[in-house]
């Protein structure tokens, strides 16, 4: 198998990957990595279907690559009501998924709550995706995959189940992004104990430092702040790569990875990731077994539903 890395785009991971026969789900495919990676998918064939909060912004997005058939479905992630009503709409069609790729996201967000009354980040990017997914996993067929896009920043902040919502601590932007991208990880190593079975496996990753609209709440001290929460080398900025790049680790993780090698583990640059180091890696919290038990229990009892 060819050997990729942190400069690969999605065309290097692709080049021979006919993906004809596969039916991918891809949330938040309005900019940046989502179109992207929904553009890699279906330019090798695949049937993609998308989900975005605002329909006309997403389509405008994709109007480039129209000729390729991306379809575009309703999707709000903070709101729950939006999460189970597109979950919903999906199973009435009966639509089989190889793939899911929990793409969509926000960060470093002002402090606020969805909808259903949830923290920002934490509710958009992990309960949102919690509910979708369990909802849909009959969906996905047996020895399919799920991608759940994480963060280096995962090493910023572990999940704090006793005040998800800030409720005792001050709130910070970045500390609580970090907590939303480790109950990502979290999610994808439960998921995939549950999963195996049918041979579904589930994988976490870091898709690499990318300037898209996810920044539009980041200022140039938060970014300093983060590069240190993040374990980066003091003075070293991170690397900055293209959206071809960025896109690169979530089709090699969703159609060219080993699936056994990536089940429940945290990949990036296009490879399993280490124990967390300068510059890399992941931290033994976010891919603890019992911890991602518990923060399952918890998002249970957070949605009020059992999966």
């Amino acid at each position: 198998m060819a050997s990729f890395g942190a400069e690969s785009t999605t065309e290097d991971v692709l080049a021979s990957v006919d993906l004809r026969e596969k039916c991918v789900l891809i949330t938040g495919v309005s900019a940046g990595l989502g179109v992207e990676t929904a553009r890699a998918a279906a330019a090798h064939g695949a049937k993609v279907i998308g989900t975005a909060r605002d329909r006309s912004k997403a389509a405008q997005a994709l109007a480039p690559h129209a000729k390729l058939g991306i379809e575009v479905v309703e999707l709000d992630l903070a709101s729950l009501k939006s999460v189970r009503a597109c979950a919903d709409s999906l199973k009435a069609r009966g639509v089989r998924f190889d793939v899911v790729i929990a793409n969509a996201g926000v960060m470093n967000c002002p402090f606020g709550h969805t909808a259903d009354g949830f923290e920002t980040q934490f509710g958009t990017n992990h309960l949102g995706h919690f509910v979708l997914i369990n909802r849909i996993a009959p969906l996905i067929a047996d020895g399919g995959r799920v991608v759940i896009l994480s963060s280096s920043a995962h090493r910023a902040a572990n999940v704090d189940l006793d005040d998800p919502g800030f409720e005792k601590t001050a709130y910070a932007p970045f500390i609580a992004y970090g907590r939303s991208k480790t109950a990502n990880v979290l999610f994808a190593v439960e998921l995939d104990r549950r999963l195996r079975a049918r041979g579904i496996r589930a994988t976490a990753l870091h898709p690499g430092g990318i300037r898209t609209e996810l920044l539009r709440h980041t200022t140039p001290e938060m970014i300093q702040e983060m590069t240190a929460q993040a374990g980066h080398q003091p003075g070293a900025p991170a690397p900055i790569k293209t959206v071809e790049q960025g896109a690169a680790t979530s089709v090699w993780a969703a159609f060219v990875a080993n699936a056994d090698e990536i089940g429940g583990r945290f990949c990036e640059d296009c490879h399993v990731a280490a124990a967390a180091a300068a510059g890399g890696g992941v931290r033994p919290f976010a891919i603890d077994p019992q911890r991602a038990k518990a923060l399952w229990a918890n998002s249970e009892e957070m949605v009020g539903e059992r999966f």
